[in-house]
């Protein structure tokens, strides 16, 4: 596996080539909800990480495997394809990277900033909704949102915007609090 800042590099250009394709094709937003879906259910089966980042499993095994996933998953043909080339080029470990780049693109493209927020239980449609609209507020344009679930958290935020980071956790509360015990 590369190391992380050949991962970013070799993420960029797959996401460069698979963004250029995409608007080629006219399937921009098609292929961002297919990524989505498909980080999603990486994030949830550890069988499909190690499927994804083990050098023991061939390039024919992972491929096979990506198919049925993505076949299961309804996605469209451009995904399927770009996936497919990506595991015959031994590139799924950054499938992650890859996804993150074709999305920080297409939403600049658009003028949007991407906000990152992490929450210990799924918010629900409302609550993710209020957080863009309070995040629209505070950065002054369009933000697209990217959830994610971390249930280490015990409740409250975790938000990024770009290298900015607002964390409102519990757990860190409590960090801190534990800290501030020791000092008195």
């Amino acid at each position: 596996m590369a190391a992380k800042g050949g991962v970013n590099e070799i993420a960029g250009r797959y996401a460069k080539a698979l963004f250029d394709l995409a608007d080629e094709g006219k399937k921009l937003d098609d292929v961002a909800a297919d990524l989505r879906t498909l980080g999603t259910i990486l994030d949830e089966s550890d069988d499909l990480q190690r499927v994804v980042r083990s050098p023991v499993i061939s390039r024919a095994d992972q491929g096979k495997a990506m198919a049925a996933v993505l076949d299961k998953l309804d996605v469209s043909d451009l995904t399927k394809r770009f996936v497919g080339y990506v595991a015959a080029n031994r590139r799924l470990f950054a499938l992650k990277a890859i996804t993150k780049a074709y999305l920080a693109t297409l939403a600049a493209r658009r003028g949007e900033v991407t906000a990152e927020v992490a929450s210990a239980k799924a918010l629900s449609e409302a609550q993710i909704a209020a957080v863009e609209e309070a995040l629209k507020k505070a950065v002054g344009g369009k933000v697209a949102v990217s959830h994610k679930v971390d249930p280490s958290l015990i409740g409250g935020l975790i938000v990024k915007v770009g290298s900015r980071m607002i964390d409102s956790s519990v757990s860190t509360q409590l960090q801190r609090l534990k800290l501030a015990m020791k000092g008195a």
